[in-house]
């Protein structure tokens, strides 16, 4: 194992085309290595499982608002149709008032 400020250094001479000594490179991939590990057990520590009680009740509020969404649609779709049926009856009465 080899201190981050040693692998720093063998990474900046490795990218800048600086040749390795066989031990260097060795001793770069090991902490390529290293930093892979702590990256990775860093990742699936911020990854966590999710709390199903809390995944249900998100559930049950999406579907409380949308039967509530359903209804006000059913309302408007009532009211839609009364208007339908007024604006014909105004047309009638348009027409015979027009004849009259």
């Amino acid at each position: 194992m080899i201190s981050d400020e040693l692998g720093i250094q063998l990474h900046d001479r490795a990218t800048r085309g600086e040749k390795l000594t066989i031990g260097e490179h060795k001793q770069l991939e090991n902490w390529y290595a290293q930093q892979d590990l702590a990256e990775n057990s860093l990742l699936k520590s911020a990854i966590a499982e999710p709390d199903v009680s809390e995944l249900r009740t998100q559930v049950e509020v999406v579907l409380s608002q949308l039967t509530a969404i359903t209804h006000r649609i059913q309302q408007v779709t009532q009211e839609n149709e009364m208007l339908r049926h007024e604006i014909a009856a105004l047309y009638q009465q348009l027409a015979s008032a027009k004849l009259a």
